[in-house]
């Protein structure tokens, strides 16, 4: 079987990710339950070779592997679908992980993205963070957004991704999309770039250091609209994990510019439900004069207190979210608990 009749019988069966590691059968994730693709186990030679025709699928120099060791690319295959990999080397061979990723930009209701988040595309200015653990659909809902945005107004927006996920055509909007390092050599510059690109909005794929950080807070309170993710877990984590990005001595500095220019932090996880598949859960924490005030003041580790105590139209609880689905009979208390942000207090709820 050919690499892309494995990636064909793959999307059929309705996978997630493919794994092409040596010394096992190709499998495919399949609402969590791994399955065999190939009969045989995956030899280091024919691994190597069914990632250097990725390579070639994506047009794109093998020798990026070679440097560093790990890769991510993307590529398509026509009426099929398209696929974000991570190339890598492990134990002296050659693996690698495929992500499936539909050609159709994803609906928001069947992703379960609530009406609150998608209605962060009519903001104008300043920052929106989506932040949760890899893998927890981060793309798809700043894609979600992107398109929302797309087509409801007049507008230039910039993407900087690595890889490209979805491609989106141009509607009321003008779409720039930028891959790293394909168009450009990193983020920081695709970044400092867009800046003279005129953009109404950015969408940074993600936030990765001190430069790019900087130069995004920058864009967001120069009057743009900037988008990004970050591999964290709660919003007060995430100012944390910006704050902390900074020296010592610009860190009070920081912590006032955010707290102008943040205007939400939405957190998501996927959690297994009954049905043997899985959901997103999410936070939102929309930046109002009481958060400001704990951002500038450094009382970040009060802020799950004022999500939790929050209105509906502005703030979406984590744990409220996993009480509702429980109360559905969409998830287990033993999962509910495992995900929440207060275990002790969601338990007590759990009756």
């Amino acid at each position: 079987m050919g690499l892309v009749e494995m990636l064909e019988k793959a999307v059929k069966m309705g996978g997630s990710d493919i794994f092409f590691i040596p010394g096992a059968p190709v499998e495919v994730k399949v609402n969590n339950d791994m399955i065999p693709l190939t009969d045989e186990r995956l030899m280091p030679d024919s691994s190597k070779e069914l990632v250097d025709e990725m390579y070639q699928l994506a047009r794109r120099d093998p020798d990026l592997l070679s440097k560093d060791g790990d890769d991510d690319f993307s590529f398509a295959i026509i009426n099929v679908s398209r696929f974000r990999c991570n190339a890598y080397r492990q134990r002296g061979t050659v693996a690698a992980i495929c992500r499936i990723i539909n050609f159709e930009m994803p609906d928001p209701e069947e992703r379960h993205i609530p009406p609150q988040v998608m209605e962060l595309a009519k903001l104008r200015n300043g920052m929106v963070l989506v932040t949760g653990p890899a893998g927890s659909g981060k793309s798809t809902t700043l894609a979600c957004i992107v398109d929302r945005i797309n087509s409801t107004r007049s507008a230039h927006i910039v993407t900087i991704e690595d890889p490209i996920e979805y491609l989106h055509k141009h509607k009321k909007s003008l779409v720039s999309q930028r891959e790293i390092p394909q168009d450009a050599s990193t983020f920081y510059r695709a970044l400092r770039a867009s800046l003279r690109q005129a953009p109404d909005v950015i969408m940074l794929g993600e936030m990765r250091d001190l430069e790019t950080i900087h130069t995004a807070i920058t864009a967001a309170e120069t009057g743009h609209l900037l988008l990004s993710s970050l591999h964290t877990i709660g919003a007060a984590k995430t100012i944390d994990r910006i704050i902390d990005t900074f020296p010592a001595e610009q860190q009070t500095q920081i912590r006032v510019q955010l707290s102008m220019v943040l205007k939400a932090v939405v957190s998501q996880r996927l959690v297994p439900t009954t049905d043997g598949k899985r959901e997103a859960v999410f936070e939102l924490m929309t930046v109002n004069n009481a958060i400001q005030n704990l951002i500038r003041d450094g009382r970040t580790h009060q802020i799950d207190n004022a999500i939790y105590g929050g209105t509906s139209k502005d703030m979406i609880s984590m744990d409220s979210e996993l009480l509702r689905l429980y109360k559905a009979g969409r998830i287990t208390k033993d999962i509910a608990v495992a995900y929440a942000v207060n275990p002790d207090t969601l338990s007590k709820r759990l009756i």
